[in-house]
């Protein structure tokens, strides 16, 4: 069974570009870590600095998410 929520590296964001003769070079953000749902396929906003904090809050959505499915009735 795949986990609903999993650790995935931040997207770098783009703080500037220096220029070097011809070419532009982009100056980015260090990385973090974000949280991917595979259920809605989109990344959630919240960034976290280290993959621990990461992993952890995936573990606590996972086990929520695990709990109300085993709680809810089927349909």
């Amino acid at each position: 069974m795949i986990s609903r929520f999993v650790v995935v590296p931040a997207i770098p964001t783009e703080t500037g570009s220096t220029r070097n003769g011809t070419r532009f070079y982009c100056k980015t953000a260090p990385i973090g870590f974000n949280l991917y749902d595979n259920e809605e396929k989109r990344r959630l906003p919240t960034t976290y600095p280290t993959r621990v904090e990461a992993e952890k809050e995936c573990s606590q959505l996972n086990t929520e998410c695990l709990q109300s499915c085993l709680l809810s009735p089927p349909a």
